[in-house]
């Protein structure tokens, strides 16, 4: 029966890449996470308009310890997008309707050509 769910067949799980972190049982950081979830289910979950959003989660969950700091440029965020003015869209651009258009066309990174 264990065999069934992957119990005994020897396979060991794998850690996370950027490893465990822990979770926000205080709240500290829950009105960005709200703010965030609400931006995707009102943009139909288009996660460029959201980007400012998912910055300022992430940098409060490195400011309260939950997460251990980064880079921002590690973590997808480019230079100019930590300068835009806040409550500002970066995705509004240029650069995002060109992000919006290759993702239509089938994008993929790292191939060109497209």
């Amino acid at each position: 029966m264990a065999a069934a769910f992957g119990g005994s067949r020897g396979v060991a799980a794998k850690a996370p890449e950027k490893g465990v972190f822990p979770l926000d049982h205080f709240g500290e950081c829950k009105t960005f996470a709200a703010d965030y979830l609400a931006c995707l289910k009102r943009e139909k979950g288009d996660s460029l308009e959201c980007k400012r959003l998912s910055k300022r989660y992430l940098e409060c969950r490195m400011d309260a310890n939950l997460m251990a700091r980064e880079d921002l440029s590690k973590l997808g965020f480019r230079q100019s997008e930590s300068e835009s003015a806040p409550g500002k869209a970066t995705s509004k651009s240029a650069s995002g309707e060109q992000a919006r258009q290759r993702a239509k066309r089938g994008f993929v990174p790292g191939v060109r050509g497209q």
